[in-house]
Protein backbone atom coordinates (compact mmCIF):
# COMPACT_ATOMS: atom_id res chain seq x y z
CA UNK A 1 0.00 0.00 0.00
CA UNK A 2 1.26 3.47 -0.99
CA UNK A 3 -0.09 6.75 0.71
CA UNK A 4 1.09 9.86 -0.94
CA UNK A 5 0.51 13.49 0.22
CA UNK A 6 0.83 16.64 -1.75
CA UNK A 7 2.16 19.91 -0.56
CA UNK A 8 3.49 23.49 -1.71
CA UNK A 9 0.76 24.40 -3.19
CA UNK A 10 -0.69 27.99 -3.11
CA UNK A 11 -1.43 31.45 -5.08
CA UNK A 12 1.40 32.91 -6.39
CA UNK A 13 1.62 35.78 -9.70
CA UNK A 14 2.13 35.43 -13.25
CA UNK A 15 5.64 34.37 -13.87
CA UNK A 16 6.65 33.08 -10.50
CA UNK A 17 6.90 29.74 -9.08
CA UNK A 18 6.55 26.93 -7.06
CA UNK A 19 7.74 23.90 -5.88
CA UNK A 20 5.26 20.84 -5.23
CA UNK A 21 6.22 17.71 -2.99
CA UNK A 22 4.99 14.73 -3.22
CA UNK A 23 5.52 12.51 -0.04
CA UNK A 24 5.01 8.95 -0.03
CA UNK A 25 5.00 5.90 2.50
CA UNK A 26 4.96 2.62 1.32
CA UNK A 27 7.69 0.20 0.28
CA UNK A 28 7.44 -0.51 -3.50
CA UNK A 29 6.84 3.57 -3.98
CA UNK A 30 10.92 3.88 -5.00
CA UNK A 31 10.27 1.19 -7.48
CA UNK A 32 6.91 2.90 -9.43
CA UNK A 33 6.81 5.64 -11.61
CA UNK A 34 4.72 8.80 -10.47
CA UNK A 35 3.05 11.39 -12.31
CA UNK A 36 1.73 15.08 -11.49
CA UNK A 37 -1.67 15.42 -12.87
CA UNK A 38 -3.83 18.64 -12.55
CA UNK A 39 -7.45 19.80 -12.36
CA UNK A 40 -9.03 22.72 -13.03
CA UNK A 41 -12.60 23.49 -12.47
CA UNK A 42 -15.08 22.43 -14.80
CA UNK A 43 -12.56 20.51 -16.47
CA UNK A 44 -11.33 16.81 -16.79
CA UNK A 45 -7.97 15.68 -14.87
CA UNK A 46 -5.16 16.06 -16.71
CA UNK A 47 -1.39 14.90 -17.49
CA UNK A 48 1.62 17.50 -16.48
CA UNK A 49 4.11 15.31 -16.02
CA UNK A 50 6.05 11.66 -15.63
CA UNK A 51 9.02 10.70 -14.11
CA UNK A 52 10.21 6.85 -14.73
CA UNK A 53 11.85 4.55 -11.92
CA UNK A 54 15.43 2.73 -12.37
CA UNK A 55 18.34 1.25 -10.58
CA UNK A 56 20.02 3.81 -11.20
CA UNK A 57 20.16 6.61 -8.78
CA UNK A 58 21.04 9.28 -11.44
CA UNK A 59 18.85 8.80 -14.44
CA UNK A 60 15.45 8.61 -14.23
CA UNK A 61 13.12 8.70 -17.39
CA UNK A 62 11.05 12.28 -17.56
CA UNK A 63 8.30 13.41 -19.94
CA UNK A 64 5.93 16.43 -19.96
CA UNK A 65 2.73 17.67 -21.27
CA UNK A 66 2.99 20.16 -23.91
CA UNK A 67 1.62 23.20 -22.14
CA UNK A 68 4.40 23.01 -19.38
CA UNK A 69 7.16 21.44 -21.45
CA UNK A 70 10.11 23.36 -20.69
CA UNK A 71 8.65 25.42 -17.49
CA UNK A 72 8.48 22.15 -15.37
CA UNK A 73 10.28 19.74 -13.94
CA UNK A 74 9.79 16.85 -12.54
CA UNK A 75 12.38 15.18 -10.00
CA UNK A 76 12.60 12.51 -7.27
CA UNK A 77 14.59 11.25 -4.46
CA UNK A 78 14.47 8.02 -3.04
CA UNK A 79 15.98 8.61 -0.27
CA UNK A 80 13.49 10.83 0.92
CA UNK A 81 10.42 8.54 -1.04
CA UNK A 82 9.40 12.06 -2.62
CA UNK A 83 8.71 13.43 -5.87
CA UNK A 84 8.70 17.00 -6.32
CA UNK A 85 7.10 19.19 -9.34
CA UNK A 86 9.43 22.74 -9.93
CA UNK A 87 6.91 25.08 -11.80
CA UNK A 88 8.47 28.22 -13.62
CA UNK A 89 7.00 30.98 -15.52
CA UNK A 90 3.34 30.30 -14.26
CA UNK A 91 0.65 31.74 -16.17
CA UNK A 92 -2.95 31.73 -15.06
CA UNK A 93 -3.65 28.72 -17.24
CA UNK A 94 -2.07 26.71 -14.48
CA UNK A 95 -4.23 27.21 -11.76
CA UNK A 96 -5.63 23.80 -10.88
CA UNK A 97 -5.57 21.28 -7.81
CA UNK A 98 -2.25 19.07 -8.45
CA UNK A 99 -2.66 15.77 -7.94
CA UNK A 100 0.51 13.29 -7.97
CA UNK A 101 0.00 9.43 -8.51
CA UNK A 102 1.90 6.44 -8.73
CA UNK A 103 1.25 3.04 -10.05
CA UNK A 104 3.49 -0.15 -11.35
CA UNK A 105 2.31 0.83 -15.08
CA UNK A 106 1.59 4.41 -14.97
CA UNK A 107 2.09 6.48 -18.39
CA UNK A 108 -0.16 9.47 -19.02
CA UNK A 109 -3.58 8.07 -18.05
CA UNK A 110 -5.86 8.37 -14.81
CA UNK A 111 -6.76 5.28 -15.22
CA UNK A 112 -2.78 3.81 -15.08
CA UNK A 113 -2.24 4.98 -11.76
CA UNK A 114 -3.46 2.75 -8.78
CA UNK A 115 -2.57 5.34 -5.76
CA UNK A 116 -3.81 9.60 -5.84
CA UNK A 117 -2.71 12.01 -3.18
CA UNK A 118 -5.64 14.40 -1.73
CA UNK A 119 -4.14 17.26 -3.91
CA UNK A 120 -2.50 21.19 -3.74
CA UNK A 121 -4.25 23.69 -4.92
CA UNK A 122 -2.40 26.04 -7.43
CA UNK A 123 -3.30 29.50 -7.95
CA UNK A 124 -1.80 31.78 -10.43
CA UNK A 125 -3.03 35.34 -10.56
CA UNK A 126 -2.82 38.15 -13.10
Amino acid sequence: QVQLVESGGRSVQTGGSLRLSCAASGRTFNSYPVAWFRQAPGKEREFVAHIGWSTSITYYRTYYADSVKGRFTISRDNAKSTVYLQMNSLKPEDTAVYYCAAGPRGDKRVDEYTYWGQGTQVTVSE
